[in-house]
């Protein structure tokens, strides 16, 4: 069934990774099949026999094969002349044919999914609601561990509830927004709060075209998403929850979260840990309570731009200083905070889910302590003003030291970061690679040698030593340091110490017994261990490596040098990625960066890195593209350079897409009739990775769901950028019709426009 003006679809449908049926609602205009209500969400059916239609009694109903009812729309007071109609808005309606009143309407019954003109409601006096509730999986749209509506205990609050706990909260509702939500004008602007005379309590949004929506996502967010037609994809333009401190409660009764910290929980002023050892560790659970006991009376302490706590009550004070007065006045009100929208606002029992927030709307949260907690801060002020003028003071001889004597000093600083690594002797490190011998040696990279060794326990790894002629040297092996020793994934090589002693330094790592990726993709004779299962595994390890780099990690790392010799192989042919000397930590607020020093691989290089400078995570997904390509075809990118009719893989790959010929670029090893889907699946993905620009390459996390098939319809990828087949690296030594080029396995550290 289509709407009139085309714009849903009702049907039968299966999810991803599915065979079970489920009769829903979709987008019918719209290239990604997206799922906006689903009828038998906890009875689907086995196969293609399903049935809706309208029972005699009036109801709309879904049937199996055997007759059985699986879903129904369970209207009490239907009637024998009835029709269903589906509206423009998304809406299935159930409509009394003589009276024309509405009987039953999915709005009324939503999945996961927020359309607009839909209203999520609570009626405080009869208990129903009208909520969303989240997908178990998106193989799975039973319901799941997550709802999310709205609440009205004393301020209306909008929540997300895990298992019918809090999980996040919207703060309350002040006329126009809700306090500590983040700012986002298109959410805010567009929705509203309304009360009826019957004490229904409606959140209504009116802001939405037709192509966009509010999701209660699987992991318990909410998002909202505006469909792109250029990109043909659902972009985020808003969620909920942006870091740890906003799941509810994360700091424990009298904690404050603050997710720009390091830890991200603190306690109040005037309040201390209430279980030391706990909070040390970073299990903030059981909070924190007060340093001296309070008394009725005493003046409070106020902590700028907060997410107020949960539990408030609620007085129609108009003014800041009223409303300080009612908390003074009753011995029984910890903390007051006034908002002209909301007016005052008082507590009364233990402060929960308080949060320090910056890019959200917050008001200042007043909080009673005794009197010797305001003159003990005051103190430590004083305190703290001297030891900052004492360590401005250090800081100044420091550099001035380091100034008059940086060789000098530059290892003993060096060798202060090494500290949190395991250090290995150098004599036991030459004994267990029999003194470095030419046998052992496994390769050799712009950083130095890499050798094979064995300890004294047996255990078997592998030593990357620093080539003291390296142009890639003290700065690389530092910045490998410090980046790897902070991560653990399995898709990431596992650094298990180091060695710094005299001029040497040598990095050591757990040993891969299959060396790297090119040397078997690239070997002829070898190649047939890459069956297409064990490249798949390999092309989605490396992507899951690249998630926890990009967002999963303590840290976001851009690698920089992500290439076919930087994935190592295990014992079972599983990836990791290796080699962390070029790489960049970023900020959580910093998306890209620029450099003068261009370092990497020319050929996995991205055109804005190459040529401009800039990186970002787009740089490292454009690597990723080369390499999924060249695990495709089993091919060099640097394999054409001499081909007059494609100058890199990357223009011969986007030949044969506009040919409508790409089979023909997959490698004859890997060539199966079963798996040819799959595997043109993965050359899509590949091509979407190599754009041109980077604001139209996909995200890490995509990538993942368009390899696990969890986004059905591709967007089509626009022209990749190809590799210039005249590039100067040095122009006062070029001469007269020399050819110059790059290939992949040298790194280079500078391009220079010829």
């Amino acid at each position: 069934m289509i709407s009139n003006g085309s714009v849903f679809k009702l049907g039968f449908f299966s999810p991803v990774n599915s065979t079970n049926r489920y009769l829903g609602i979709w987008y019918n205009n719209i290239s990604a099949f997206t799922v906006v209500w689903v009828a038998n969400r906890q009875k689907p059916l086995n196969d293609s026999s399903g049935v809706l239609t309208i029972s005699k009694e009036g109801n709309l109903v879904v049937l199996n094969g055997q007759k059985e009812i699986l879903w129904s729309s369970n209207v009490n007071n239907s009637v024998a002349n009835s029709s269903a109609q589906l509206l423009d808005l998304g809406n299935l309606v159930l409509k009394d044919n003589t009276t024309g009143t509405i009987l039953w309407e999915s709005f009324k019954h939503p999945s996961h999914t927020m359309l607009p003109e839909m209203k999520i409601s609570a009626n405080e006096r009869t208990g129903e609601k009208v909520q969303l509730t989240s997908w178990k999986s998106p193989s799975d749209p039973s319901i799941g561990s997550f709802t999310a509506g709205i609440s009205r205990q004393g301020l209306t609050q909008a929540f997300i509830w895990k298992d019918d706990r809090p999980y996040y909260r919207f703060g309350p509702w002040n006329g126009q927004e809700f306090i500590g939500a983040p700012r986002y004008p298109l959410f805010h602007d567009k929705f509203n709060v309304v009360q009826n005379q019957d004490g229904t309590t409606y959140l209504i949004t009116s802001l939405f075209v037709h192509s966009s929506h509010v999701v209660l996502t699987t992991q318990g967010n909410i998002e909202v998403r505006l469909w792109d037609s250029e990109k043909e994809v659902w972009e985020v333009e808003w969620k909920a929850l942006l870091s740890a401190c906003d799941v509810y409660g994360m700091c424990g009764a009298f904690g404050s979260c603050n997710s720009m910290s390091s830890p991200i929980c603190s306690c109040l002023e005037g309040f201390e840990p209430k279980n030391t050892e706990e909070w040390n560790r970073q299990n903030w659970t059981s909070g924190c309570e007060r340093r001296t006991p309070l008394q009725c009376g005493r003046v409070n302490t106020s902590v700028d731009k907060m997410k107020v706590p949960d539990f408030v009550e609620w007085s129609a004070a108009q003014e800041d200083d009223y409303c300080r007065q009612q908390c003074l006045q009753n011995c029984s009100c910890i903390a007051y905070a006034f908002d002209l929208g909301t007016g005052c606002m008082t507590w009364n029992r233990s402060l929960i889910d308080t949060q320090q927030i910056s890019n959200a709307s917050g008001v200042d949260l007043y909080i009673r302590v005794a009197h010797s907690e305001l003159d003990t801060k005051g103190d430590v002020r004083k305190i703290v003003t001297i030891i900052v003028i004492i360590g401005t003071i250090f800081i100044s001889i420091i550099v001035y030291l380091l100034w008059r004597g940086m060789a000098k000093h530059k290892d003993n600083l060096n060798q202060v970061k090494l500290q949190e690594l395991p250090l290995f002797d150098f004599v036991k490190l030459a004994s267990a690679t029999n003194n470095f011998h030419e046998s052992n040696k496994l390769g050799q990279g712009g950083f130095g040698p890499v050798y094979r060794g064995k300890l004294s326990n047996v255990q078997e790894i592998a030593i990357k030593r620093l080539s003291k002629s390296s142009g890639q040297g003290l700065e690389e092996f530092m910045n490998e340091v410090v980046v790897i020793s902070k991560l653990q994934h399995r898709n990431l090589v596992r650094l298990l110490g180091c060695c710094v002693e005299g001029e040497e330094r040598m990095l050591i790592y757990e040993y891969m017994p299959n060396k790297s990726l090119d040397a078997i993709l690239f070997d002829s004779s070898k190649e047939i261990l890459l069956d297409w299962t064990k490249r798949f595994n390999i092309i989605e390890g490396i992507g899951r490596g690249l998630l926890y780099l990009h967002r999963d990690s303590r840290l976001r790392i851009i690698h920089r040098d992500l290439k076919a010799s930087n994935i190592l192989l295990d014992k079972d042919l599983n990836p990791k990625i290796s080699d962390f000397g070029m790489a960049r930590i970023f900020r959580s607020n910093e998306d890209q960066a620029n450099t003068n020093r261009v370092v990497g691989t020319y050929g996995y290089m991205s055109p804005e890195y190459a040529m401009e400078g800039r990186f970002s995570e787009k740089s490292d997904i454009f690597s990723f593209g080369v390499l999924l390509l060249e695990i495709l075809s089993g091919k060099r990118n640097s394999s054409f350079y001499h081909d007059e009719q494609s100058m890199s893989l990357l223009e011969h790959a986007w030949k044969l897409w506009k040919a409508d010929s790409i089979v023909a670029l997959i490698d004859p090893m890997i060539s199966e009739q079963c798996y040819e889907m799959e595997i043109l699946r993965c050359i899509h993905v590949g091509l979407l990775c190599v754009q041109e620009f980077a604001k139209n390459r996909p995200t890490a996390s995509t990538i993942i769901s368009m390899l696990k098939s969890e986004i059905v319809d591709l967007p089509h990828p626009k022209k990749p950028a190809f590799t210039k087949r005249q590039i100067g690296l040095d122009t006062e030594s070029s001469k007269p019709g020399q050819r110059k080029y790059s290939v992949n396995n040298v790194t280079i550290t500078m391009i220079q426009g010829r």
